[in-house]
């Protein structure tokens, strides 16, 4: 047995979201959309889900048909078993990350980020699987007062804090 492993990049605009984990039914794509449309506030999404047995297609749904067409794109790059992408706009993961978490059929979420995405992927001859991601880049330093002031005002700017 032999294993191999290989860094995918996650292609997608600068500032758009995405949220990458695994699950472990069909129906996933279904639950997953719904949970989206249940999140409100006009958020545009598209999801794939890449299925690990049976037919082994990569699933899509969404309401905006460029995510869409993004969310397959990506996942076909992925090639692995039971892994899902959603990608949004108009909302940030914040906002729909207790909904997707709620669905049964979701094990666990690897990133929800507007950052630059890796994932690394390991590959042995029944599949490839998700080992994890690198989500963004390393730290710079630690937050000093003029951090701490700013990130007080930003959070208040966006209206995630009084």
């Amino acid at each position: 047995m032999s294993l191999e492993f290989e860094l995918v990049e996650i292609e997608k605009p600068e500032n758009l979201n995405v949220i990458i984990g695994q699950s472990h039914f069909i129906k996933t794509v279904e639950d997953l959309h719904e949970a989206m449309a249940n999140a409100g506030g006009g958020i545009k999404f598209g999801i794939s889900f890449l299925e690990a047995s049976g037919a082994c297609l990569v699933r899509a749904t969404g309401n905006d048909e460029n995510l869409i067409a993004l969310a397959k794109k990506n996942a076909l790059a992925l090639g692995t078993g039971h892994a899902f992408l959603i990608f949004m706009e108009n909302g940030f993961p914040i906002n729909v990350l207790k909904n997707i978490t709620a669905v049964p059929e979701v094990c666990s979420i690897f990133c929800a980020t507007a950052n630059p995405v890796q994932v690394v992927v390991a590959k042995s001859q029944q599949g490839r699987g998700i080992m994890g991601v690198i989500d963004g880049y390393p730290p710079k330093g630690v937050e000093g007062p003029d951090g701490v002031e700013w990130r007080h005002s930003f959070l208040r700017k966006i209206g995630y804090k009084l």
